[in-house]
């Protein structure tokens, strides 16, 4: 089962919940802002967090995580090269955002990485690694209910922006061709700041 919250910090960001609908657990993926508005969802729905998980580390997408990590009790997972963001303001973008954040407790993910729920197993979702966007953002992908979580790495009509710091285009474009484009066709795309879209869609929109 997911869920969209859309929360509004300095942007407007979609947060996701990935649950599953037996145990209620489930994963809180890019918690941008408003944590108290997050947490109510939680507890209004009776769902169990286990783990907090980032698509990269731009402050838009993990600016409630450390407040909520701690209400939750839940650890906060980054793929590898971008866990240095969580600590830079300068590279995460908060030091001009009038309220730098950093997240000083993270655990580090790595490409292919399977994320399982500690109450079943059989819930997962894989760790694909797409940079462009930052050199560690990555699509939290589960083929089993053709869902990606696809962060900032992809629009509903376009690619990523790279002009931040890290931000490569022609490694955009290759992630966005060869990690996304290549899932199955039905496969919904949920990006931070767009509406969903299939892969199909998305495939006939920038490839004709």
């Amino acid at each position: 089962m997911v869920k969209e919250l859309q929360v509004q910090g300095v942007f407007a960001e979609n947060t996701y919940f990935y649950i599953d609908s037996h145990s209620k657990s489930g994963f809180l993926i890019d918690p941008g802002a408003q944590a108290g508005l997050i947490y109510d969802a939680i507890v209004r729905n009776g769902w169990h967090i286990e783990k907090i998980l980032l698509t990269h580390g731009h402050f838009d997408h993990f600016g409630a995580a450390e407040l909520l990590r701690e209400k939750l009790v839940a650890p906060i997972y980054i793929y590898s090269p971008d866990a240095r963001y969580l600590t830079d303001t300068y590279l995460n973008l908060s030091a001009n955002s009038g309220e730098p954040m950093t997240v000083p407790h993270y655990e580090e993910l790595y490409d292919g990485e399977i994320i399982r729920l500690k109450s079943n197993s059989g819930f997962y979702l894989k760790v694909v690694s797409t940079p462009g966007h930052t050199p560690g953002s990555v699509v939290f992908y589960s083929p089993e209910e053709r869902v990606a979580f696809v962060g900032d790495t992809l629009y509903q009509h376009g690619p990523g922006l790279t002009n931040f710091p890290g931000g490569n285009r022609r490694d955009l474009e290759d992630s966005i061709v060869n990690k996304i484009l290549t899932l199955p066709d039905d496969t919904l795309l949920l990006s931070g700041h767009s509406s969903p879209i299939t892969v199909g869609e998305e495939r006939r929109i920038l490839l004709g």
